[in-house]
């Protein structure tokens, strides 16, 4: 088993192909190891210049229906499924070249990064892993729809959604995790992203969403499900929202010590309530643990993981 007091990186080069959700066009990715202490970065190759970026919440430019990162000339999107796929498996290192705009959306989960990241295989680096402890508790939004970190002993994780839909109506509102890898892999990673038929239309009409597809989706129209199997699990669109939150917290720069409640909340929300708690320096504490021990339970790093 691997320390899980010490960072993490992949093993080595890992490469896919996918299609672009908004372009519909064929998206290449590299998956690399990174050095200590150098996060998650994003590196584009289709432009005339070196864009790379640290995935960071104040880094993060558009969040309507996905999260961007930005440099103030271009950006990279829907970055939420791998961030999730990083921070479930534990890489705290990683660089990622892409030669579009956007990741691919693949089934419209993280399970696919979830494969990817097996397939290169796991390193302990010689650099002690940081957490970011939540010392006292954060809320931003409105009684409509809010997310809030709290203290807590490990990471764990809730969400509630609310549509006034049949569909939604006949299935799990809240979903509710203790995170670790093996949570993660089984209970969270395999939530697609899901629409409506209505929406998707008008997406396509605009030029966007030209990759979308019940291949990549969970699609519901005015009283149904549309994709054939239904869905993965009964609370998948209540998970698919945990999914999206790992991967927008990560984004505050280290695994989280601390309990996140969203509540009809999204990538807005979520990226505002990052930026709230770093504004807020008595909020957090960034610590490190020297033996695995003390590390918190959540992130004490399972046999299941490739060594």
């Amino acid at each position: 088993m691997q320390s899980s007091a010490r960072q993490h990186t992949l093993k080595n080069c890992i490469r896919a192909t996918g299609v672009g959700l908004h372009s519909g066009k064929q998206v290449n990715i590299v998956l690399r190891p990174a050095a200590v202490d150098s996060g998650i970065v994003f590196r584009r190759t289709d432009l005339d210049y070196d864009f790379r970026i640290r995935a960071h919440a104040m880094n993060v430019g558009a969040t309507a229906m996905a999260t961007s990162l930005s440099d103030g000339a271009n950006e990279i999107s829907t970055i939420e499924h791998l961030m999730s796929a990083f921070a479930g498996l534990g890489i705290d290192n990683a660089e990622v070249e892409v030669d579009a705009g956007e990741l691919p959306i693949m089934d419209g989960s993280a399970a696919p990064f979830v494969f990817l990241i097996q397939s290169a295989g796991v390193s302990a680096q010689s650099a002690v892993k940081k957490f970011l402890v939540i010392r006292e508790a954060i809320r931003f939004g409105s009684d409509e729809a809010f997310a809030e970190l709290q203290p807590h002993e490990g990471f764990s994780l809730k969400y509630t959604l609310d549509y006034d839909h049949p569909v939604f109506a006949q299935h799990e509102h809240t979903a509710e995790v203790n995170f670790c890898s093996t949570s993660f892999i089984k209970e969270i990673s395999r939530a697609r992203t899901f629409g409506f038929l209505a929406d998707y239309e008008k997406l396509k009409a605009r030029n966007l969403a030209q990759g979308g597809s019940l291949d990549n989706a969970v699609v519901v129209d005015d009283s149904r499900i549309l994709n054939e199997e239904g869905l993965r699990v009964r609370d998948e669109f209540a998970k698919h929202k945990l999914l999206d939150a790992v991967g927008d917290l990560y984004l505050i720069g280290f695994s989280l010590v601390g309990r996140f409640h969203g509540y009809r909340s999204g990538h807005t929300i979520n990226n505002a309530l990052l930026r709230k708690v770093l504004e807020t320096p008595s909020a957090f504490e960034v610590v490190s643990y020297e033996s695995d021990c003390v590390v918190p339970q959540s992130y004490r790093r399972k046999d299941a993981l490739p060594a």
